[in-house]
């Protein structure tokens, strides 16, 4: 009796591309998730001219159906040269371009953000209290988990 083998080639298996382009997708979405950052964000140098920034904020009364925003926009005004050496923890900077917590509020994005509410609102209360700049921004990463 004599047999016929077969001539047709192995089939490869058809796992191997699903599993590459399982690793791409997992490697993309951790790119995304962390914004593709190393490390913490680090707070920006304040600006020579930052302290005489406070009328590029947007007027409080903008947000007169706000009392939040309205006082803190109010704060905000009295405290840029400080706003400007804080790095703001909303990651505005990574999706908005942002240069400090100050950027914030030199538009409506703080008015509907907690976070640059509280920490505008955190920075106000340690400078009235006398604190220096290396002591607030210590107090902006330790409440704000950085």
């Amino acid at each position: 009796m004599v047999t016929i083998k077969d001539k047709t080639p192995p089939r490869r298996s058809s796992a191997l591309p699903w599993v590459i382009t399982g690793v791409a997708a997992a490697s993309i979405v951790a790119v995304m998730a962390t914004g593709g950052r190393r490390g913490k964000p680090s707070h920006p140098e304040p600006r020579p001219r930052a302290a005489s920034l406070g009328e590029s904020v947007m007027p409080a009364g903008f947000f007169a159906d706000n009392p939040r925003a309205q006082r803190t926009y109010q704060m905000a005004r009295q405290i840029p040269g400080m706003l400007d050496a804080v790095y703001c923890n909303c990651h505005c900077k990574e999706e908005l371009g942002h240069r400090s917590l100050l950027t914030c509020f030199q538009s409506q994005h703080g008015s509907g953000c907690d976070v640059c509410l509280g920490e505008a609102e955190l920075v106000y209360r340690l400078q009235t209290q006398g604190r220096n700049l290396k002591e607030i921004r210590q107090q902006i990463d330790l409440a704000f988990q950085r």
